[in-house]
């Protein structure tokens, strides 16, 4: 738990079948976020920075690995989801030779 702030999470993904961008995307517009897909290249980082909102992250494909401050290090893979409280700290880079595609939900 961050002082002062909601929790950082992420949820695993459980299915058997792969992540269905459009499923993926009903399901966070049905929570009250504001949703694109996003897609960053095999090497690509992002350096240290926070947001005004609050924030999920869905994988659809690909390896995302975040560096949040007072969370740590954790790498989000095809099916995964975090959830990121508006004000934390974070950095990103994407892992392997493939890029990443996921969704980005703000409220």
């Amino acid at each position: 738990m961050l002082t002062g702030m909601a929790e950082y999470r992420v949820d695993r993904w459980q299915r058997a079948e792969d992540p269905d961008a459009d499923e993926l995307s009903r399901i966070l517009r049905s929570e009250g976020y504001h949703v694109f897909q996003w897609s960053d290249g095999a090497g690509a980082v992002y350096s240290d920075h926070t947001h005004d909102e609050d924030q999920s992250h869905w994988i659809i494909s690909g390896r995302l690995e975040l560096k949040c401050r007072g969370f740590g290090t954790i790498t989000l893979e095809a099916g995964d989801r975090d959830f990121m409280p508006a004000g934390l700290m974070h950095s990103a880079r994407v892992l392997g030779t493939e890029p990443v595609v996921y969704l980005i939900g703000s409220k």
